[in-house]
């Protein structure tokens, strides 16, 4: 039995082109993350999909009941994959997520999804606070451009600044190639 998850954050149809709330560059880093579920299949390795979930009509994304809240297509669970509903940006806070881990004997994590600023961030540190060992597929993982203090921030820099502190606070942040090699074990 591996001790090894692969964990899919939030690849949920509203962060795609049609979607409420598109992310730059998702479409490339949904290629990833398949690949990175194609290698788990195939090595057997346990897969938890998380999805986020918002109450109310007036949700920006991922509204209850939705479609956008829905797992997208490409990367949707098979029967017996794990799916933990989240609503909170960290999806260990008010899941089951570390006691079905822990339940597995994982001890470590492979992570992609979306967004990287937020939810891959939050549950990237939760996970390196609950002692497991964290590798980060860094292009399997997707964000926007922001702004802050009237200074424009594009994603490519979100995205290098927020995996460069996630490196520094302990993960593994890898290409797909590396963290699938994990995935085989």
């Amino acid at each position: 039995m591996s001790d090894t998850a692969l964990l899919i954050i939030d690849l949920q149809n509203d962060y795609f082109p049609e979607g409420r709330y598109p992310l730059v560059g998702i479409e490339a880093a949904a290629a990833k993350a398949g690949d990175l579920l194609a290698t788990a299949r195939q090595a057997g390795v346990p897969v938890v999909h998380v999805r986020h979930e918002m109450a109310g009509e007036d949700a920006p994304f991922f509204a209850r009941g939705t479609a956008g809240a829905d797992i997208h297509p490409r990367l949707a669970p098979l029967d017996g994959e794990t799916v933990v509903v989240k609503e909170e940006v960290n999806a260990f806070l008010r899941t089951d997520l570390d006691r079905l881990l822990r339940e597995r004997g994982i001890a470590r994590l492979v992570i992609a999804g979306a967004m990287s600023h937020m939810c891959v961030d939050a549950a990237s540190r939760a996970a390196l606070d609950l002692g497991y060992e964290v590798t980060l597929a860094h292009d399997a993982t997707a964000t926007l451009d922001l702004a802050f203090g009237g200074t424009d921030v594009p994603a490519a820099n979100v995205q290098a600044a927020l995996m460069a502190a996630l490196e520094f606070a302990g993960a593994k942040v890898v290409p797909t190639a590396d963290a699938a090699a994990v995935l085989r074990g």
